[in-house]
């Protein structure tokens, strides 16, 4: 797809721009955190990428170096391991700043599904695996629309609603709502997938309209 070309191209000019325009705000940050919390600036995971490859995400810790990580728990901002400085860095989206390195060096893209632990990667299904056809996001269709709190297999359907429809109209109105959400809470915009504007049949099958979540349509 010649789209996803000319999106690598943009995902480097950007993220090098973004990096030598922000490093300011990064550096606040990372000083924030070190002054208030002990433990490392940087928290650095291994990931799933595009086609299932690992890669170390990198981004500013917000929890306590405590923190034992389970991958069935769910991470609300009032979570109690969540530092203070690090509940404003998840509420702003600055923890996400230093994953412009990913985006550099072809790791992730600006905007695609959310990379997860490889873990979870390794458990998809077929219909969820497709999430990992495109380079994962610093933001995404998901994160503009739903919360933490949201089921994992329901922002699942956003992910590959976005994986057959990516373009630039797609890529710049998420761009859009991430600017909203930063300024307004992501609660505001969360829904179910079958509530947004999305719901419509992702393929079609031989038997019958195929919906996003992989069932036939009548059989939701």
């Amino acid at each position: 797809m010649i789209y996803l070309a000319v999106k690598r191209t943009i995902d480097v000019l950007v993220s090098g721009a973004l990096i030598l325009l922000l490093w300011p705000i990064g550096l606040a940050a990372g000083v924030a955190i070190k002054l208030t919390s002990p433990g490392p600036v940087f928290f650095v995971q291994k990931r799933g990428g595009r086609g299932c490859v690992p890669f170390d995400l990198i981004k500013f810790r917000t929890m306590r170096v405590d923190h034992v990580h389970d991958i069935h728990e769910v991470m609300p901002l009032s979570h109690k391991n969540i530092t203070p400085v690090g509940r404003f860095l998840r509420r702003t989206k600055i923890d996400e700043l230093p994953q412009l390195i990913n985006v550099l060096r072809g790791d992730m893209s600006l905007i695609g599904p959310r990379p997860t632990i490889m873990e979870q990667v390794c458990s998809y299904n077929d219909f969820q695996r497709r999430r990992q056809d495109v380079r994962p996001g610093c933001t995404g269709l998901a994160q503009v629309n739903s919360t933490p709190l949201v089921p994992w297999d329901e922002r699942i359907k956003y992910d590959v609603y976005y994986v057959d429809h990516v373009g630039p109209l797609m890529d710049l109105g998420i761009l859009l709502k991430t600017l909203l959400v930063m300024f307004l809470g992501e609660e505001r915009f969360s829904r179910p997938f079958d509530a947004s504007p999305y719901a419509t049949p992702v393929r079609t099958h031989p038997s019958g309209a195929e919906r996003a979540d992989g069932l036939p349509a009548d059989r939701r």
